[in-house]
């Protein structure tokens, strides 16, 4: 009888996901698994529903404190790093021109579209928020974070973060802000933002805790407020999983020094 896993993850993680349970169906046969994928904190909420699922990875470690242990959630494995880029293709109106310095007031014409992800759905969209913020402060432009905020209307918001690589592509949008492995994934062009608004690296953790966003919290009624931190990825399996020993193989696979290999070939900074 063939094994059976139910993964549910971030849609960032679309390609490192898939390729990790190409490595376990090549050393373990007959494997059959169902992926799904939304932005995280649209995951999180759906383990907290009541959705059974063998293996939960999602794009913000703090989700798992905030919203699954540890009622749903035992522990979770902290696997990889990344930081937010602003992708584009050769189509993008002002790419002939764009840089790390312009890269604002390029967004802001009026003919150009950008978008982001939502930031009560997806961590890369409250992150985005955050990039703006420190940008504001790191360039010394007052206001900046309220003009692109307001230049980046309801319609330019997606669910997660991956649907923005397909709407550069198809022109639907000029530039967007993504991790840096996504925009691999749809091998796009990319803005690297300096160290200190990209939220890459663990020794400006302090400078990113300056930046903060308020969400939705666990009722409709209650708020959260998120407090910058460098991007990591993380992955769990929950208590209701229904079945603990194939998820265990898979989850120990993914950590392994194979798996690894398989993130970072997918443009993740494995831990």
């Amino acid at each position: 009888m063939a094994l059976y896993l139910k993964i549910l993850h971030a849609g960032a993680l679309r390609m490192p996901i898939t390729k990790c349970v190409k490595l376990l169906k090549k050393l373990h046969g007959d494997v059959q698994v169902d992926l799904e994928s939304y932005g995280s904190r649209a995951c999180a909420k759906q383990v907290r529903e009541g959705k059974v699922v063998d293996i939960l990875a999602l794009a913000d470690p703090v989700l798992f404190d905030e919203l699954l242990v540890p009622e749903y959630v035992d522990r979770y494995y902290i696997f990889g790093n990344d930081q937010i880029v602003l992708s584009y293709d050769e189509f993008s109106r002002g790419s002939s021109e764009i840089n790390e310095q312009n890269w604002m007031d390029i967004l802001l014409r009026e003919d150009v579209a950008f978008g982001r992800s939502d930031e009560n759905m997806d961590p890369c969209g409250y992150r985005t928020l955050m990039v703006w913020q420190l940008a504001e402060r790191y360039y010394k432009r007052p206001g900046l974070f309220e003009s692109l905020n307001k230049k980046c209307t309801d319609d330019k918001i997606y669910p997660k973060s991956y649907d923005l690589g397909t709407d550069i592509l198809e022109g639907k949008l000029d530039y967007a802000f993504q991790y840096l492995c996504v925009a691999n994934q749809f091998r796009l062009k990319y803005i690297t933002l300096p160290e200190k608004i990209n939220l890459s690296n663990p020794a400006h953790a302090d400078y990113y805790q300056q930046v903060s966003v308020v969400l939705k919290g666990k009722t409709p009624r209650d708020q959260v407020v998120i407090t910058g931190a460098p991007v990591e990825f993380a992955v769990a399996i929950p208590k209701n999983a229904a079945n603990q020993e194939v998820a265990r193989i898979f989850l120990d696979l993914m950590l392994s020094k194979r798996g690894q290999q398989v993130l970072e070939n997918c443009g993740l900074i494995p831990y």
